[in-house]
């Protein structure tokens, strides 16, 4: 695999740039459930997604946590706002199984440092990882959840090189910080129109444009977002 042709946020970087990070890059496969970090814990890497999905979770109480944004090969997982936080403060778990090149996060903060093009470009991939949690936050207060299940959906299905989404009902569960037993009322009614097929432990997405439409608007308010950012995105605007 090359890092700076299947992560889209390296492949942006300066050649100047990409030339001073490969060195510090490593690959690291990530199965399913795999805590990257959790919340308070340092960050001792930063991962560069090249296949697979990760989600940031916000614990809620009873270490129960809800999806608050997905990143995948568009971008990065163990930077927040600013250069670099050296503390989480959300717990980042492995969704779709993949790898990711990793730099040390000591390393990646002196490069930064280095570098004002990097800089930037952190600066709006964190503005966009922003809007996405607050978007999402807004959507799980107000929306039906058919129209949450399509959103999230189609988010995950963004950062995957397949129809198929290896998940289980109580992943999407977790995910959307839902009872397993809801979800899978609402995936029958999706898979009833059309929209989707399961299985145990996968999910396809059969009709991408239906879904598109079952969704509630912040699918596409992100979407939008993302291109008024410049920044890179897995399915084209």
């Amino acid at each position: 695999m090359d890092a700076f042709t299947d992560n889209l946020w390296l492949a942006t970087l300066r050649p100047v740039d990409q030339k001073r990070l490969a060195p510090h890059l490593h690959e690291r496969p990530f199965d399913p459930g795999l805590m990257l970090y959790d919340i308070g814990e340092a960050v001792d890497a930063v991962w560069f997604p090249l296949h697979g999905v990760v989600s940031l979770m916000t614990v809620v109480g009873d270490d129960r946590a809800v999806e608050t944004a997905a990143i995948g090969r568009e971008g990065l997982v163990g930077v927040t706002c600013g250069p670099m936080n050296g503390r989480a403060a959300t717990r980042a778990v492995c969704q779709i199984e993949g790898v990711a090149a990793c730099c040390p996060a000591d390393v990646f903060a002196d490069l930064l440092h280095q570098s004002a093009p990097m800089r930037v470009a952190l600066s709006r991939f964190t503005e966009g990882l922003m809007a996405q949690v607050q978007q999402s936050a807004a959507c799980n207060a107000q929306h039906r959840l058919d129209q949450r299940l399509a959103r999230w959906l189609l988010t995950t299905h963004d950062r995957t090189d397949s129809d198929r989404l290896e998940l289980t009902q109580a992943d999407v569960a977790d995910m959307l910080g839902v009872r397993r037993a809801t979800v899978s009322e609402v995936s029958a009614e999706l898979e009833g129109r059309g929209l989707i097929r399961r299985g145990r432990g996968w999910v396809c997405v059969t009709d991408r444009k239906a879904l598109e439409a079952a969704a509630c608007g912040c699918y596409g308010l992100m979407r939008g977002v993302m291109a008024d950012l410049g920044l890179p995105q897995t399915v084209e605007a």
